[in-house]
């Protein structure tokens, strides 16, 4: 189903544990980047996290779709002054805390930073007490789900989601959307629904 770089599908912890596979491309053409629909019966969440500056403003985003790419949800929301790695822990934090509410067992969870992926696969300690207290988190709600992939994908299939993460700048308050998304976001989704490939540059 997948053809990206990094991912680590998990059933429920107590009967198997992560495995993360990680493909590296030692070519150096242009690799294509497109989002992927979830299979039948799958719920898909792009995530991101923004930080404007070192240790400045941050921000979320996510967006929920089903292997059809109909929108179900989105959510975005100013988070205050972070770093990246954070705000990236947050939006997946986020993430999961809606998929529990809303009952979603078998769910594919994709974001645009590697060094995430790895360390909720590899179960890294960080030293950073409020990136651990994240971690700490969404590590108790992975196993809550019946099935659950974790990707890494380029910001060229992220897009959703990338601006999601921006609007949440100018958020005053948490902002969720359902059913209908928010019109930042419409023609990034046409394209995604449509398969449409993005060349990125090594």
């Amino acid at each position: 189903m997948l053809t990206i770089p990094n991912i680590m599908r998990c059933q429920k912890l107590t009967q198997s544990p992560f495995r993360l596979l990680i493909v590296r491309n030692r070519h150096n053409e242009a690799i294509q980047v497109a989002w992927e629909k979830p299979e039948i019966g799958w719920t898909k969440l792009n995530f991101d996290g923004s930080c404007k500056g070192k240790a400045g403003k941050g921000s979320i985003g996510g967006v929920f779709r089903n292997h059809k790419a109909e929108f179900l949800l989105g959510y975005a929301e100013t988070i205050g002054r972070t770093t990246s790695t954070i705000a990236e822990l947050a939006a997946l934090r986020r993430g999961l805390e809606l998929v529990l509410e809303n009952g979603w067992d078998d769910v594919w969870l994709e974001g645009d930073s590697k060094t995430l992926v790895e360390i909720i696969a590899r179960k890294r300690q960080v030293k950073c007490a409020e990136a651990q207290g994240h971690i700490s988190h969404i590590n108790l709600m992975i196993p809550e789900l019946n099935n659950c992939i974790l990707s890494h994908v380029y910001r060229e299939g992220n897009k959703a989601a990338d601006r999601l993460a921006q609007m949440g700048h100018h958020l005053k308050k948490p902002q969720v959307w359902r059913h209908n998304p928010p019109y930042q976001v419409l023609r990034i989704m046409q394209d995604d629904a449509e398969g449409k490939i993005f060349l990125r540059k090594r």
